[in-house]
């Protein structure tokens, strides 16, 4: 069976890759032992984050020619809203509210990873913003299935909500469409000259995400 664009991606960039899924920060929450203020600082950051992947996604329909690709920005955005919603109702287990979130300055690693995705948005074409965005959109649904798969019961587990989450078979479908819609951008316009640009930039996206993980565990040393 031969491998979609995102396989190959991973496959060319497995370095990064390794380092964005198997990050101390994600193996913690697994094993439940991540602090709480951890966690709590990777969850503001997030939130912030969300909104300028929001951007993103309205900017992947403004790229877009075709009513299908709109279409499939606009479910984008949708699952971005939703996933700020999840946000606003973990952080209110600290006592902080949506205002306090929106008020908390976005750190470095924030702005470095989101401003890339919206830089290669517009000096790039559609598939170079999907291939940014994907190790976020796609990553995120492999993360939180494969750690559902190893803790099994969740009921008892103090990241169970994000966890159950992004394993759940809502964001699992978001991310299966996110996954077809980029092998379907790549077969109209990716050659395999410019397949090793792409890599880059996913490879590139990926390191970002490492980044924001070790920003919430940098947080609290």
């Amino acid at each position: 069976m031969s491998m979609d664009i995102f396989d190959r991606l991973k496959a060319a960039a497995t370095q990064q890759w390794r380092r964005y899924v198997d990050h101390d920060f994600v193996r913690q929450m697994g094993e439940g032992t991540l602090s709480e203020a951890a966690f709590r600082t990777y969850l503001v950051q997030d939130y912030l984050f969300l909104i300028q992947f929001a951007r993103a996604w309205a900017l992947a329909a403004y790229k877009s020619r075709r009513p299908d690709d709109i279409r499939a920005a606009q479910a984008g955005l949708a699952a971005i809203l939703d996933e700020t919603e999840l946000h606003v109702r973990l952080c209110a287990r600290w006592g902080l509210t949506q205002a306090d979130i929106e008020a908390a300055p976005e750190h470095q690693a924030t702005v470095a990873y989101t401003r890339y995705v919206l830089d290669c948005g517009a000096a790039g074409d559609l598939l170079e913003l999907h291939v940014a965005l994907a190790p976020c959109v796609i990553g995120y649904a492999e993360i939180g299935r494969t750690l559902a798969e190893q803790i099994g019961d969740l009921s008892n587990h103090p990241y169970r909500e994000w966890i159950g989450e992004y394993a759940g078979e809502g964001y699992q479908g978001v991310a299966a469409a996110a996954r077809k819609h980029l092998d379907e951008l790549a077969a109209r316009s990716m050659t395999e000259q410019r397949f090793a640009e792409l890599v880059g930039i996913f490879g590139q996206a990926s390191s970002l995400e490492a980044d924001f993980w070790q920003m919430g565990l940098d947080g609290v040393a």
